[in-house]
Formats: structure tokens, C-alpha cells, sequence
């Protein structure tokens, strides 16, 4: 196996990793090892928030639909399902982007959910509180 001398390739991968850890604290912005160790973690950090950020999102849609779906007498889980059986398909982002910004809108889909509450299949004899 052929001798490799790592010196320009080293040198700016540890460039890279220092530019990464500009703006941290004492040596971690300094010294390679502390800086590879924080940068690591910042990485971490930085893949579990971008994940988070999904799952927040979806929360806050969520919230947002499920707030305007009682002013229009119907529960979220209700809501949706009745929109299923109408054979609307529209996803929570739509929707929680609908209930925001145009409420006559979104009184329809709620109009059109209890209707295919209504005519869902295994819901006949159940009725809805208004």
C-alpha cells in the first residue's frame, strides 16, 4: 500500500471544520479538537431541529384547523373524517392556511364534512351536536 501525506487535504479539512466554529465560545472557535467536538454536536442538533420543525408545524395546523372547526360547530376528528368520506382530499396545511386566511372558505369544507358525515357508511345513526 502506497505512503499518503495528508497535508493539504488535512490542512482544509481542519479549515473547513475552524470556519464552521466561527462565532463559538473560547476555544471551541480556536482549537481543532474542541472545535470538531461542537461542531459534531451542532450538526446533531441541527438534524433533530429540522425534524422537530415538521412536527411543530403539523401541531400549529392542527390547532389552527381545529380552532375554526368549532366555531363552525364541529370537532376536528369529525372534520376531517366527514371531508374523507365527501372525497375531499386536501391536506392540513391547506386547510389550516383556509381556516387562517379566508373563513367563508373553510365554513364550506366544515358545510361539506357534516354533509359527508352524513352519508358516511358506520355513521348512520349518529348525529351531530350543533
Amino acid at each position: 500500500m502506497p505512503r499518503v501525506k495528508r497535508g493539504t487535504h488535512r490542512r482544509a479539512s481542519r479549515k473547513k471544520t475552524l470556519a464552521q466554529a466561527s462565532g463559538y465560545f473560547l476555544t471551541k472557535s480556536k482549537l481543532y479538537r474542541a472545535a470538531q467536538e461542537a461542531v459534531e454536536r451542532g450538526l446533531k442538533f441541527a438534524y433533530t431541529g429540522r425534524k422537530n420543525k415538521k412536527r411543530d408545524f403539523r401541531a400549529l395546523w392542527i390547532v389552527r384547523i381545529n380552532a375554526a372547526c368549532r366555531e363552525g360547530g364541529i370537532s376536528y376528528s369529525k372534520f376531517v373524517h366527514g371531508l374523507k368520506s365527501a372525497g375531499l382530499d386536501l391536506n392540513r396545511k391547506v386547510l389550516a392556511e383556509l381556516a387562517y386566511k379566508d373563513d367563508a372558505a373553510f365554513r364550506q369544507l366544515v358545510e361539506a364534512a357534516k354533509a359527508g358525515l352524513a352519508n358516511a357508511p358506520g355513521t348512520a345513526g349518529t348525529e351531530l351536536k350543533a
